[in-house]
């Protein structure tokens, strides 16, 4: 074992420990692709959040590929604050999707690949990866960069009306103010979607809210916050009406109570938390005797959020 094997045997470990890490899959995963094959030749900026609430960048000192195996952003685009994302907050979104062998999985929103490469290794070359990426230059740095991988396909579209086929996991890398219909539509049985929820907080469109874990059960689509988040804007899965819904909802503090994910078309009540035209946040819980009255795909069609 090389020097540099051992390096990303320590990072992996450590990204178990900060993100309590179940699968042993994405913790190999982040122990054996080479972060450094996706980001380029070095010295890189580095991010991380010291002290709280400062968020400078610092460039490494050299271009040895041992400084990337910290749990730090490296910029991608630091003129836009396009990084290649914290790998403790990844880890816990990808070992959030209860990720199989053989598996189907999205990601949107995939940068320059590399968490894309970590998702591939988890599904195995038995899986697939679809990748999809709004930013042509970044979709042409993805496909180049994960081309050694043959279940891996980079598509250059955008996430939010690209159909990915059927789907066991498909985790969107973006902020968005609702779930769209072709992400949910997508869901194989048991099939679990992972969204950022967000508010803008700035013309740019980056925001804070929560990721959201959707799941097809068969009674419906369960759905439950299960962090917070902060993340760069997807451009497509934004609407200024439902951002002000969105915000009004987590300015309540009771995301806890969000239960299920209803798309057939029905008027708002207190059960609703987050109520908008084909997508409505619910604090019913999803029906365990087989009736499927949370997810009306016809009626969704009929209502859904429109990209504006």
């Amino acid at each position: 074992m090389s020097e540099l094997d051992t390096v990303r045997q320590i990072y992996a470990e450590e990204i178990r420990a900060v993100s309590n890490v179940r699968s042993r899959a994405v913790v190999q995963a982040f122990a054996t692709v080479p972060r450094e094959r996706f980001l380029g030749p070095g010295p890189w900026q580095i991010l991380a959040p010291v002290p709280p609430g400062c968020f400078p960048y610092r460039t490494t000192d050299d271009a040895d590929p041992r400084h990337l195996y910290h749990n730090v952003l490296v910029a991608i685009d630091a003129a836009r604050r396009l990084n290649n994302g914290q790998p403790s907050f990844l880890a816990f979104c990808l070992d959030s999707l209860d990720l199989q062998g053989g598996d189907h999985a999205a990601h949107v929103g995939c940068g320059v690949g590399y968490y894309t490469a970590i998702l591939a290794a988890v599904v195995g070359p038995q899986g697939r990866v679809t990748a999809i990426e709004l930013d042509q230059d970044l979709a042409a740095r993805a496909r180049a960069n994960l081309a050694h991988l043959k279940h891996v396909a980079v598509v250059a579209a955008d996430g939010s009306e690209h159909d990915p086929g059927p789907s066991d996991a498909i985790f969107v890398n973006a902020g968005a103010t609702h779930p769209r219909s072709v992400w949910l539509d997508s869901l194989r049985p048991g099939g679990r979607l992972l969204i950022p929820l967000t508010v803008a907080i700035d013309a740019s469109g980056h925001g804070r809210g929560g990721i959201l874990k959707v799941t097809r059960r068969p009674g419906g689509l369960e759905a439950r916050f299960i962090s917070e988040v902060g993340i760069f804007p997807c451009i497509g899965a934004r609407d200024p009406d439902a951002n002000e819904l969105l915000q009004a909802a987590f300015r309540r503090h009771t995301w806890e109570s969000v239960q299920s994910l209803r798309r057939d078309l029905h008027d708002a009540t207190e059960r609703c938390w987050f109520h908008v035209q084909g997508v409505c946040l619910s604090t019913v819980p999803v029906p365990r005797d087989g009736a499927t009255p949370t997810d009306g795909r016809a009626a969704a069609a009929a209502g859904r959020l429109q990209r504006s």
